[in-house]
C-alpha cells in the first residue's frame, strides 16, 4: 500500500484552484443541460456547484456566474412550462 502526504504549500493551492475551475465549469454544463432535460434537478445543482466555485476563489468566475445564471433560468423555465401545463410535469 503506497501513501502519500497531503500536498501543502503552492501544491495544495494548485489543486484547489484547478478543483474550483472544474466546478465552474461543470455548473456551466449542468445548467445548459437544465434548460433541455431535468431542468428541475440540474437547475439546483449547478446553482450549487457555482455558489462553491465562487466560494473557493475560481480563475473562472465568469463560467460560475454564466452556469448560476443557467441554473436560475432552468428553474425559470421549469416554472413557466408548469404553470402553462397545469401539472407538476411537462413534456414537449
Amino acid at each position: 500500500m503506497h501513501l502519500t502526504a497531503p500536498a501543502t504549500g503552492r501544491a495544495a493551492a494548485r489543486t484547489r484552484g484547478r478543483d474550483a475551475d472544474g466546478t465552474a465549469v461543470a455548473s456551466f454544463v449542468l445548467g445548459l443541460l437544465g434548460l433541455l432535460v431535468l431542468n428541475a434537478v440540474l437547475g439546483p445543482v449547478a446553482i450549487v456547484l457555482a455558489a462553491t466555485a465562487l466560494w473557493r476563489g475560481t480563475a473562472r468566475k465568469g463560467r460560475a456566474y454564466l452556469g448560476m445564471g443557467l441554473g436560475v433560468a432552468d428553474l425559470a423555465v421549469l416554472l413557466v412550462l408548469v404553470q402553462l401545463d397545469g401539472t407538476l410535469s411537462w413534456s414537449f
